[in-house]
């Protein structure tokens, strides 16, 4: 065995795993092949960029992202510490500003003496060191066919794919400041996200112009097996003329101070960086010509003359088939020495991704160490995030965001909605502790 932990990709889940490994006294090798190859999605060769969107969610007490990045927190996440630090106004959200937060990742991983950073693509996996693999849901073609050697029966594929989307982002001084007004949904948190007002008129003529407007051609090979929890707003739009305004035009809460009333539908923008210099249009995610994104969102009212920074855009996510692969400390069934993080191991959402990195990291110091690893108890967000991943049905795997209902139920039915989530955190936070007292030096705090 050798004397160091190898991880496959300086994202998030193996920025957090290097990081994890390195604070216990484990050697790194960290491989990342950017800039030498690049993605269809990535902007920049800086670590753990966000491609997406840049909202790590809900900052609300007793809400299940809350419950999971606090259980993360007190495993001192790395790259939850440096979310903080780059934290834009969000209402109550957690944003950061992404190039900032990569950059600081970038610096901190790339500082660490134990973390020997190497800048090629890594195409075989060694048989004789400890291996976390978390190259993502844009795992090179030559990589993917490694796992596919690894993990397969002849004539079985061991990959499963959705598209995702991207949303656009334009530049803040290019929107009309006296159509538009500053507000958070039901008043949660500080006023941060700038609100596009608009009448059943706006809406109706907005609806027309996206159902026609003509989206980038689907390749043969492409069979556009979308994520639900992030769907092209044209996509939304075709299962019903109201469907928008239920979904990421909801205007459910957002008051408009100069009418006094609630709008036919809202689209909010959210700070994109610290310098409030641009913003990203919430939600709007999609997969159209990048002239007919224009040209529609154009019509939005305040954003009749935006410049974009940048238009959506969709991708492909590949993950694996992980109930069927992987065992729930993330190793391989098939070779323990091997674990996956990230979203191509089946979760979905930047926070979510960091927890199986932070996971894999303490696994694989277990294993370094010969201190046999063990997941944590099911009634935590990472213990149920994990029992997920590990145990859902091989058939329909599906990427999962952390909800309630991946916990288990509390013994004694409780019928208030808040009580219950507030007992289920309480629960969660309690048995997390335990946990890791019983697996400490693994993973007890440091100083």
């Amino acid at each position: 065995m050798k004397s160091s932990v190898l991880i496959a990709g300086a994202g998030l889940a193996g920025s957090e795993a290097a990081w994890q490994c390195a604070r216990r006294g484990v050697p790194v090798e960290l491989y990342e092949m950017r800039p030498v190859r690049s993605t269809p999605a990535h902007q920049t060769a800086d670590f753990a960029e966000l491609v997406c969107s840049n909202s790590l969610k809900s900052e609300s007490e007793n809400t299940a992202p809350w419950l999971l990045k606090e259980e993360m927190r007190r495993m001192d996440s790395l790259l939850l510490r440096i979310a903080r630090e780059c934290a834009v106004p969000a209402g109550h959200a957690l944003a950061v500003d992404r190039t900032v937060f990569s950059q600081r990742v970038t610096e901190a991983i790339s500082s660490e003496p134990l973390i020997r950073v190497r800048r090629e693509e890594i195409t075989q996996v060694p048989g004789d060191q400890i291996t976390v693999i978390a190259t993502g849901p844009l795992t090179s073609d030559a990589l993917s066919a490694e796992i596919a050697r690894l993990s397969s029966s002849p004539g079985d594929d061991p990959h499963l794919y959705f598209f995702d989307s991207i949303s656009p982002i334009v530049e803040a001084d290019s929107i009309d400041m006296a159509k538009v007004y500053l507000a958070a949904r039901y008043d949660k948190g500080s006023a941060d996200y700038i609100n596009c007002p608009m009448t059943k008129e706006d809406y109706e003529r907005f609806l027309d112009a996206l159902l026609s407007a003509q989206s980038v051609e689907e390749r043969d090979w492409e069979k556009l097996n979308y994520f639900e929890g992030c769907l092209p707003i044209e996509e939304i739009a075709r299962r019903g003329r109201d469907t928008l305004r239920f979904g990421p035009m909801k205007p459910v809460g957002l008051k408009d101070p100069k009418t006094g009333r609630i709008p036919y539908a809202a689209v909010q923008l959210r700070q994109e960086n610290l310098r409030a210099d641009s913003y990203n249009l919430v939600g709007f995610q999609n997969h159209l010509k990048f002239g007919e994104q224009a040209r529609v969102l154009r019509l939005i009212p305040g954003l009749e003359n935006a410049r974009f920074l940048r238009y959506g855009q969709i991708h492909r996510n590949t993950y694996i088939n992980s109930p069927a692969l992987l065992s729930e400390t993330l190793q391989m069934k098939a070779h323990p020495q091997i674990l996956f993080a990230g979203q191509i191991c089946g979760v979905e959402g930047y926070v979510e991704s960091i927890a199986t990195g932070m996971l894999a990291g303490v696994f694989a110091v277990g294993l370094f160490t010969s201190t046999q690893p063990f997941s944590p108890p099911r009634a935590t967000a990472l213990g149920s995030l994990i029992h997920y991943v590990t145990h859902a049905d091989a058939k329909k795997f599906q990427p999962a965001n952390i909800t309630f209902d991946l916990l288990p139920p509390l013994e004694n039915k409780v019928r208030d909605r808040k009580e219950r989530h507030r007992l289920q955190c309480e629960l969660a936070l309690q048995n997390l502790d335990h946990w890791i007292l019983q697996t400490a030096p693994q993973t007890a705090q440091t100083a």
